[in-house]
C-alpha cells in the first residue's frame, strides 16, 4: 500500500509552526478543516500520535476501526483516521513516505524492560512522554485515555507467521504526512526516544509539526 502524494501547501503560509526535539512531546488542537503535517526534519524518526475529539475526549481514535475500514494495517493518502465512536477524525491527504504503522505501539518503561533488558526500564519512553505531555497540558485526560496509537513513517513488517517486526525505518529527511481534520481534534504526539531498536535508526531526531488553515 503505497500512494505517495506531494502537497499543494507552502511552509510560508502556515499559521503555526513547532519544532519537536527528539523524545520530547507535543499537544495541540486541530481544528475541523485546518490541515496538520507531520515533517521528519533528518529521516529515519518515528512519531507516536494519538487523536481525540476535542469536544468529546472519551472519543477517540481507534486503531481497530482505523485498519477494518481500510482494510490495511498500513496508512496513506486517502487513509481516514476513524474514532472509537465510528466517526472519520482525520483523512491523509498527501504523503511522501508511503506507510505508517497501526500495531507498533508506543515504548513504555515496562516494554522497553520485557523486551530488552531489565536495566532498560529507566530509559526515556513514549508512554512516559504522553503523561507528561497531558499533565501539562489543561486537557481532562489521564493515563486511561492512552490507547492504541499511530506510528508515522515507523516500519513494522508483519511476518508470515503473523509476529511483528521492528526495523529500520523507510523514511528520509524532509518527508512528511499530512492530515485534513474531520472534526475538533486534540493531536497527542511523541516524538519517540527509542535507543533499542532501529525504529529511529538508534538516532531520535526533530520533526517538524505545521497547521495551515
Amino acid at each position: 500500500m503505497t500512494a505517495l502524494t506531494v502537497s499543494k501547501l507552502e511552509s510560508a503560509d502556515a499559521l503555526y509552526s513547532e519544532l519537536v526535539p527528539a523524545g520530547k512531546a507535543w499537544i495541540h488542537m486541530v481544528k475541523k478543516g485546518q490541515t496538520l503535517r507531520i515533517l521528519d526534519v533528518e529521516g529515519n524518526q518515528a512519531v507516536d500520535t494519538l487523536f481525540y475529539n476535542a469536544n468529546d475526549l472519551s472519543e477517540r481514535y481507534s486503531a481497530t476501526d482505523t485498519v477494518r475500514a481500510q482494510g490495511n494495517i498500513y496508512l496513506t493518502t486517502g487513509s481516514q483516521l476513524i474514532s472509537s465512536e465510528g466517526n472519520a477524525m482525520l483523512t491523509i491527504v498527501a504523503d511522501t513516505c508511503g506507510r505508517h504503522d497501526t500495531l507498533g505501539g508506543a515504548c513504555s518503561a515496562e516494554s522497553n524492560m520485557v523486551r530488552y533488558a531489565i536495566e532498560k526500564r529507566s530509559m526515556h519512553n513514549c508512554r512516559d512522554s504522553y503523561l507528561l505531555a497531558i499533565a501539562a497540558s489543561g486537557f481532562d485526560l489521564n493515563k486511561r485515555d492512552l490507547t492504541s496509537n499511530i506510528n508515522f513513517f515507523m516500519n513494522v513488517p508483519v511476518t508470515p507467521e503473523g509476529k511483528l517486526s521492528f526495523e529500520d525505518g523507510i523514511s528520509d529527511p524532509g518527508k512528511y504526512v499530512e492530515l485534513k481534520a474531520e472534526m475538533d481534534v486534540i493531536v497527542l504526539v511523541s516524538n519517540c526516544p527509542q535507543l533499542n531498536n532501529p525504529c529511529n535508526g538508534y538516532n531520535p531526531t526533530p520533526v517538524l509539526m505545521m497547521i495551515w488553515m
